[in-house]
């Protein structure tokens, strides 16, 4: 189980052989989403890596403000320490995700379901 982001970006790096990532290191424009994605029917798509001890998941206005300007084929994927599996969120459920955290029911959760869900954008 990752415990840090980067730990769960290697992970996913090496668990999702069908995508391709990009890991973005953008430090001028905040709220960028951490990971560019590619997959085999040729679609771009953004995911926001986040792990959360918590209910709650920590979002900056600038990420916030980025899912709410692209909300289709933008994820945030959040490890859920607590349950131990991942969890998958649509960009157009960011403003639920801050209200309501991890009750929030997700689009995907776990690894298995996760890819399925990268494959079909």
């Amino acid at each position: 189980m990752a415990r840090n982001e980067s730990k769960l970006w290697k992970y996913l790096k090496q668990n999702t052989p069908s995508i391709s990532w990009t890991r973005l290191e953008n430090s001028s424009v905040q709220g960028t989403p951490d990971l560019l994605a590619y997959n085999k029917k040729g679609h771009f798509f953004t995911v926001e890596l986040k792990v959360s001890q918590r209910n709650s998941v920590r979002l900056s206005p600038h990420q916030i403000s980025f899912h709410l300007r692209h909300p289709n084929n933008s994820f945030i994927c959040i490890q859920a320490i607590s349950c131990g599996r991942l969890k998958l969120y649509e960009g157009r459920q960011i403003q639920s995700l801050v209200a309501r955290g991890l009750e929030l029911e997700p689009l995907a959760e776990g690894l298995a379901d996760c890819l399925k869900v990268f494959e079909k954008v």
